[in-house]
């Protein structure tokens, strides 16, 4: 399943206490431009360690098989050994995703591939696929060619693509439990996302998985920090793994943002901000930007369930598991995502606050020129798509829930830097230029996905065809049958960019000064619908015509709301309960509170 969020979940074994042994012998090198070259130079095999700081099957087998003696004796005799944080390189990350985390690759020393394994790996077997390769250094049944990217002809499902797709993934729904998938649970957000949105539209069967998979994947909050853990075992919601990695924080914190704006019921808003509040007290700098991630284990390499299960006080006094307090732009673009949907719900000042304060810091600390961004303080290599698209798509939110076009110059900026710096003939590649490997740069859906999306969007709010046509290029390469064959049931994603890549968004005008009372309360109103894909915008007349200017609004003496299709708006809606009764009538009477 070549989708990041699901290698996140593949990670072998059940949790055990690791033996404690002295520090390992092994010479780790760093991933470098001539490792290839020094390889070549050496007559000596590569063997990459890509692993997580927040993952337990990392720490136990480096303090296991890494410990080995054997393990230990051959790779200091043919091998260089290179250990890699997934986080810090996501043209690493993206190319290995279906083999980790840890991902174990080994490399001729030509940069050949020889083997990619998955999971963790025990001393013994270890041993022997290193004594291996070393006796007979061809590649393995593991490798395998690259499958040429091709994109399709048209941006577009045929009609019995898209309905094959959602066969697939209401066939992978699990309806005991909830959630798709057999053997790891998680909130997994494209599916949810897209049966909220046809719960939306009244297909009742996609609301009751959405409904089912949200109560039971509440299982995966840690109900004393707040948070959300990465995924469980077993089948189930009851055996979670404890890491908390910000992807799964802020998109889930949408999610539920999401689920309140349909149902408006309390639980809802309750999960989003308990994430909201474990971001403020545990992956919030002093700066305000965010942190990526905490470890599962309080002691690396320890399985820690019952540690997990203790209240506040007692945690605390046994210590708190490890921050990785890298300040990687891509992490601060989904934070601040995740914070603005919950704004649009909640309308806490506060919230907003945090997700500007963080904005502000990423623009001045991790800016490049030209409107694109890097990953951390100095880069290895890079840029990256995912840090430009994270914070574009930041930058877009930022100014839907705020109507101030500061925001939206910012995202303007940054689609251009993307256009320029990571287009390729099918898709939009995740690093350009690739450094420090022998391997072409390749699209990846889930980025892909983000970026038809967020382009998409804002071509709705600007009207230029510069950003529709970057959505349409990358949706060509989402709908090519070898993009979909790749996803199995994961289709979620590509199926909703298809759907706002060929329909108009729900279009919401305010009407009336910022200044307005009126006005604003029909903006928090409009913000609040239930429709994730829509244009609220907010026309003052003192700010000039708005971005996309096609219509002409009339002036009236007091706020208004106007509902506009293909140039033409309804009558003007003055009072915030006709306005909720228009946009969700089963939320009417709690959105007119």
């Amino acid at each position: 399943m070549k989708r990041a969020i699901f290698v996140w979940v593949l990670l072998a074994g059940v949790g055990f206490t690791a033996e404690k042994k002295p520090a390992p012998a092994i010479q780790w090198v760093e991933w470098k431009d001539d490792i290839f070259t020094r390889a070549k130079a050496e007559n000596r095999l590569v063997l990459l360690d890509l692993g997580a700081g927040w993952c337990h099957w990392c720490h136990v087998m480096d303090e296991i098989t890494y410990q080995d003696t054997e393990v230990v004796r051959l790779i200091g005799a043919r091998y260089l050994a290179v250990r890699v944080d997934q986080d810090q390189r996501p043209d690493l990350s993206n190319r290995y995703e279906d083999y980790g985390w840890p991902a174990t690759i080994l490399f001729a020393p030509d940069g050949k591939e020889l083997a990619k394994r998955s999971g963790y790996l025990p001393p013994k077997p270890m041993a022997s696929m290193l004594q291996a390769f070393i006796d007979d250094p061809t590649p393995g049944p593991s490798v395998k060619e690259d499958a040429p990217v091709i994109a399709a002809q048209d941006a577009t499902l045929a009609a019995v693509q898209r309905l094959a797709m959602r066969d697939d993934l209401n066939n992978a729904y699990d309806q005991k439990h909830g959630g798709w998938g057999t053997v790891h649970h998680f909130l997994n957000w494209d599916s949810i996302q897209f049966c909220l949105d046809g719960a939306v539209a009244g297909d009742v069967a996609a609301e009751k998985m959405a409904r089912q998979t949200l109560t039971n994947g509440r299982k995966l909050l840690d109900p004393v920090w707040g948070g959300v853990y990465q995924y469980s075992t077993d089948g189930d919601w009851d055996h979670p793994h404890f890491e908390k990695i910000m992807p799964f924080q802020a998109e889930n914190l949408r999610i539920f943002a999401r689920a309140y704006a349909l149902w408006h019921e309390p639980v809802w808003l309750e999960s989003a901000e308990g994430i909201r509040r474990y971001l403020k007290t545990f992956l919030t700098s002093p700066e305000g930007a965010f942190y990526t991630s905490q470890d599962a284990d309080l002691v690396q390499g320890e399985h820690s369930g019952e540690y997990f299960g203790l209240d506040d006080a007692a945690r605390r006094k046994l210590g708190i598991p490890r921050v990785d307090k890298h300040l990687y732009a891509r992490e601060n673009g989904l934070a601040i995502t995740g914070l603005a949907e919950l704004y649009a719900v909640n309308a806490d000042p506060a919230v907003l606050a945090d997700a500007m304060r963080a904005a502000e810091w990423t623009l001045h600390h991790r800016a490049l020129p030209g409107g694109g961004f890097r990953h951390d303080e100095k880069d290895k290599a890079g840029p990256y798509l995912a840090d430009s698209l994270a914070m574009a798509r930041a930058f877009l939110l930022l100014h839907v829930v705020t109507a101030d076009r500061q925001w939206l110059m910012h995202a303007e900026e940054t689609a251009a830097f993307i256009e320029r710096s990571f287009k390729d003939v099918a898709g939009y590649n995740t690093v350009a230029p690739v450094l420090g490997t022998p391997f072409r740069a390749k699209p990846q859906v889930d980025e892909n996905i983000m970026l038809a999306r967020f382009t998409n969007l804002l071509h709705q709010y600007t009207g230029k065809p510069d950003a529709r046509a970057m959505a349409e290029h990358a949706m060509r390469f989402l709908v090519s049958p070898g993009t979909i064959a790749s996803r199995g049931f994961a289709v979620g994603g590509i199926l909703i960019a298809e759907r706002e890549f060929t329909h108009e968004p729900q279009h919401i005008t305010i009407v009336g000064g910022k200044d307005d009372a009126a006005a604003r309360a029909l903006f928090r109103t409009a913000l609040q619908s239930p429709a994730a894909f829509k244009r609220v915008e907010w026309y003052d007349a003192r700010e000039g015509p708005l971005p996309r200017h096609e219509v002409d609004y009339p002036a009236l003496p007091h706020a208004a709301a106007f509902f506009c299709t293909a140039g033409r708006c309804s009558a003007p809606v003055s009072s915030v309960a006709a306005l909720a009764k228009k946009l969700w009538p089963r939320v009417a009477e709690t959105s007119a509170k």
